[in-house]
């Protein structure tokens, strides 16, 4: 009988390796966000990841909406007319963000750009589209984890609407509660994880 040999994954290489290595390096992050939507509007806030899966974007004050991922779904709640809508992690482009572990060569690839000490990656599922695309951009720095600092991304979700969000005042690996992740539920006005 033949003997089958299977090809095992091919590791990340190259300034994917790279990426892969800083995602991984980095358990916590609270930055500055500002938002911009694809009508020009922007918000800004401050976000706050906790890895695996945890995300936070707390917008400025007067914003009546929030977003939590808590390890399973990414949790949308407008205070304003309260409702909530919840989906899977993995069915967002946040889930390259929020899951270090996944075989960045399967679904993520470099875009070629001019400026060397700028790093950007796009991210999708080629077998769901409907989960739309993410590209991180990157700066070459040696004092963050991995030698990358993620500078923001550009998400755009499956009906093509644009969402621009940057990054400013990172800070890495430093102790976040789960409790951060913890949201009132406008339907019931009772504390939800």
């Amino acid at each position: 009988m033949p003997v089958i040999a299977i090809a095992a994954p091919q590791p990340a290489t190259g300034d994917l390796a790279a990426v892969q290595h800083h995602l991984r390096s980095v358990e916590t992050m609270t930055a500055a966000f500002s938002q911009t939507d694809r009508a020009g509007k922007v918000l800004t806030g401050v976000l706050t990841l906790k890895k695996p899966g945890k995300i936070r974007f707390q917008y400025e004050k007067g914003v009546p909406i929030l977003i939590v991922g808590d390890g399973h779904a990414l949790t949308f709640i407008d205070y304003s007319v309260k409702q909530v809508q919840r989906w899977p992690i993995g069915n967002s482009p946040l889930a390259v963000l929020l899951n270090p572990y996944r075989d960045m060569t399967k679904f993520a690839k470099i875009v070629p750009g001019i400026d060397p000490r700028i790093l950007s990656v796009e991210a999708y599922d080629p077998k769901h589209p409907e989960y739309g695309r993410i590209t991180l951009v990157f700066i070459r720095n040696a004092a963050a984890p991995g030698g990358l600092m993620l500078q923001g991304w550009v998400a755009l979700d499956s009906q093509n609407n644009r969402t621009t969000i940057r990054l400013s005042n990172q800070q890495f690996n430093a102790p976040v509660s789960d409790r951060t992740f913890n949201w009132n539920d406008p339907r019931r006005n009772s504390p939800k994880n």
